[in-house]
C-alpha cells in the first residue's frame, strides 16, 4: 500500500486568529459528485475556517488546498467525500480535512506531489500545492481502491 506522510511548512505566518469555539464544533461530510458540490466545499469549508477561528491569509489558504484535493476526488477519482473535523492538539484549535475518493489511485505518489506533474489538463500543482498550504499532509492510495488525503492547519497563537 503506497502511503505517503509529511508535515508541511507555512509559507508565512497566519494573521492572529480570533478566540477559539468554547466546544469543538462537529464533524461534517460532504459527497463531490458535481461541479455544484465542488462549490458548496468551498463554502463550508470557508465556515469551517472561521469555527476553527482563523485569520484570513490562513482561510484562504485552507479553502484553496480543500479546492485543489476535492477537485482531484471528482476529476480523477470519480467522486467522493469530504469529512471537515476540529482537531485540538497541545491547547490548539486545528481544522483537519480528509477529501476520499474510490477511484483508480494514484501509481506513484511521489511523482504525483512533483509540481507539474499532471494526468489531466492542469498545471500539476494540486497535491504539492495543497501539501505546502497545511501544516499536516498524509496520503494513501491503492491501485483500483482509490485514494485518502488528510491535512490539518492549526490556528496560530
Amino acid at each position: 500500500m503506497p502511503q505517503l506522510s509529511d508535515t508541511a511548512h507555512a509559507l508565512a505566518p497566519g494573521a492572529a486568529a480570533s478566540a477559539p469555539p468554547a466546544e469543538p464544533a462537529d464533524p461534517l461530510r460532504l459527497t463531490l459528485r458535481s461541479e455544484e458540490d465542488l462549490l458548496s466545499v468551498r463554502h463550508a469549508v470557508r465556515a469551517a475556517t472561521l469555527k476553527a477561528g482563523f485569520g484570513i491569509v490562513d482561510q484562504t489558504r485552507v479553502v484553496t488546498a480543500a479546492s485543489e484535493l476535492a477537485r482531484n476526488a471528482y476529476v480523477h477519482g470519480g467522486g467522493g467525500t469530504l469529512l471537515i473535523e476540529y482537531p485540538q492538539q497541545a491547547g490548539r484549535e486545528g481544522l483537519r480535512l480528509t477529501v476520499s475518493d474510490n477511484g483508480p489511485g494514484i501509481g506513484d505518489l511521489k511523482e504525483a506531489l512533483t509540481d507539474g506533474f499532471t494526468t489531466g489538463g492542469g498545471l500539476g500543482h494540486g497535491l504539492g500545492g495543497a501539501r505546502r498550504l497545511m501544516d499536516d499532509f498524509e496520503i494513501r492510495s491503492n491501485p483500483d481502491e482509490g485514494t485518502t488525503v488528510t491535512v490539518t492547519r492549526w490556528a496560530r497563537p
